[in-house]
């Protein structure tokens, strides 16, 4: 009798989920390649002095992938501190694809250092003039997936299939604001029918939780002009055009519930936001619901300048209403609802792509008397914050490229990590427990605590294999990180100036550094092992692989060894490590 594959062994091209009237749609992205070069090599432009990032890019896929350079569209581009970046689709007939795409990296020496491709060979591609109407595909999107057209344009994309074939479809954007649900639709524009889906949900003055406390009963306090004008230059209440006194701005928006005018407002003139949460009384009594919303911006707000000044710029496809003529599209804050009702014990954050809002959702739960407010726990607000960061990155801003299982579980992991980072206050590496406050739990809502100790947290690479649910398999990518970041620290220190200041090396900055060099590294859905390959490679782009033997051990003392591969462990490491 034939052997199933095992569950896992899909876990970097599918991703099953229940949509709109209990439909099961199991998305596809084609298996992507990843390659890294270290020191870089030429591209067939090299010595074209004239050449711009998008040519050079073009001629390097045509060469590299040996296709037609007719078959290549150019998305988008942005250059950083140490690499330029550009993001590419094939296309047929002018019509790009929305699952075959490709990633380019050059150092500023102009070689390439890394590459990815979810390129397809087609057995078989459908006219590239559609049969049925964009207001046809609407209704069939709607219907499928229980929601509303959200008026934002739509575009005509080819889709690659599991079986080899790719069909012409009308791409959608399908929202339910009561169900909290967000969704690109692919609609086959020949026969109607729904192919796959993007989901974009991943699960002055102030009296605040300051970024490095975890939970309220470390104590609020009063912080004046916490803004960081380097990354926020108008401040947090200023659009450029706009001046406001209550908790909206160019980065952020927070509110109450659904409606985008329940924010809070000064409680004195001069931008003060002081009030004062009595834990005694329901979250949503008294001045409870205003410290909420405080909080809530004060840390999105310094997520936003604290990833800003390690590279989540303009250009790198942030959140923020005005760009200032830095690049990237602009009119994307992040809306921040406290106290939503949209659910219960939980909290979310909704990721299209660059130019449109990242929405985050804090709900209250429901675990203790009174309730507690997941809003006033800065680990979650913060990791729901970078699913934006990751997401954004990953792929060149569409939003698209954390979508299997596999991503979409490391996205849960870097959302853990950046937690941690931001609440570390020496250079010691304790245990880290997620969520206590809301569950009134000291262990948390995750299963293990992070932890470098293998009798504490025994995860490993070939744990994945016992798993199934992105949260889980999360807890891996994020223990993995914890111990790069022990290493890290141990090996260069620790800075104390690390969130406002990204120089230096010491271990905490290297670290965060590598974290957002490495998302626009590595290829769409990437695996662990490309998103380990991509964190080698920013360290040779950065620090010119200073690093690289402190990286490689952490990551083999957890499985994820040079011959990891497949969910199967290597401890191996590198010749000379």
């Amino acid at each position: 009798m034939a052997v199933p594959y095992p569950a896992h062994s899909k876990f970097s091209t599918h991703r099953s989920r229940i949509v709109g009237r209990d439909v099961e749609i199991e998305t596809y992205h084609p298996a992507t390649t990843y390659e890294t070069f270290g020191e870089g090599i030429d591209h067939p432009l090299s010595k074209r002095a004239d050449s711009t990032i998008k040519d050079s890019a073009i001629a390097f896929a045509e060469s590299h992938l040996k296709v037609d350079a007719k078959g290549i569209s150019f998305k988008s581009a942005f250059s950083g501190e140490v690499t330029k970046h550009a993001f590419l689709r094939q296309s047929h007939d002018g019509i790009p694809f929305a699952n075959a795409v490709a990633n380019v990296a050059f150092n500023h020496d102009d070689k390439v250092v890394a590459f990815g491709s979810s390129f397809v060979t087609p057995k078989s591609i459908t006219a590239s003039t559609p049969s049925i109407t964009v207001g046809a595909a609407i209704t069939a999107a709607e219907q499928s997936l229980s929601g509303k057209f959200n008026s934002h344009p739509a575009t005509l994309e080819y889709f690659a299939k599991q079986d080899g074939s790719v069909v012409l479809t009308h791409v959608v954007q399908i929202q339910n604001e009561e169900h909290g649900t967000f969704f690109e639709a692919f609609i086959d524009a020949h026969s109607g029918e729904l192919v796959s889906i993007t989901d974009f949900v991943a699960k002055a003055s102030y009296r605040v939780l300051p970024l490095q406390k975890e939970i309220l009963t470390q104590g609020f306090e009063t912080l004046t002009d916490p803004q960081d004008l380097s990354a926020s230059p108008n401040g947090w209440h200023n659009t450029g055009t706009t001046s406001t006194t209550t908790t909206a701005g160019n980065n952020v928006i927070s509110f109450a519930g659904s409606s985008q005018g329940a924010v809070s407002s000064q409680s004195s003139t001069g931008l003060n936001f002081v009030f004062t949460q009595n834990a005694a009384v329901a979250p949503n009594s008294g001045a409870n619901i205003d410290a909420a919303r405080v909080n809530a911006f004060y840390v999105v707000n310094s997520v936003h300048d604290l990833t800003y000044k390690y590279g989540f710029t303009e250009s790198a496809f942030n959140f923020q209403t005005n760009n200032f003529g830095l690049g990237g599209a602009q009119n994307d804050r992040v809306t921040v609802s406290v106290q939503s009702t949209a659910g219960i014990d939980n909290a979310d954050f909704t990721t299209p792509p660059d130019g449109q809002s990242g929405s985050m959702r804090m709900y209250l739960w429901d675990l203790t008397s009174p309730r507690r407010d997941g809003a006033l726990e800065n680990d979650i607000i913060v990791h729901e914050n970078t699913h934006g960061v990751t997401n954004r990155m990953t792929g060149g801003g569409t939003g698209r490229c954390l979508q299997t299982t596999e991503a979409g579980g490391m996205g849960e992991g870097w959302s853990d990590a950046l937690a941690e980072w931001t609440e570390h206050t020496s250079s010691a590496t304790p245990d880290f427990v997620l969520g206590q406050y809301v569950i009134n739990d000291p262990t948390g809502i995750r299963t293990h605590p992070y932890s470098t100790s293998t009798s504490v947290n025994p995860l490993r690479y070939s744990s994945i294999k016992a798993l199934n649910e992105v949260h889980n398999i999360g807890e891996v990518w994020a223990n993995m990180l914890h111990n790069v970041y022990a290493a890290l620290v141990t090996a260069r220190g620790w800075s104390a100036t690390a969130r406002t200041d990204p120089t230096g090396t010491a271990g905490n900055v290297v670290f965060l550094h590598l974290f957002i060099d490495a998302l626009p590294l590595q290829p769409c859905n990437p695996t662990f092992v490309a998103a380990r390959d991509a964190w080698i490679q920013a360290d040779i782009n950065r620090y010119a692989g200073a690093n690289k033997c402190t990286i490689w051990k952490a990551f083999a003392s957890r499985g994820l060894g040079v011959g990891a591969a497949g969910f199967s462990d290597s401890s191996t490491v590198p010749a000379g490590c």
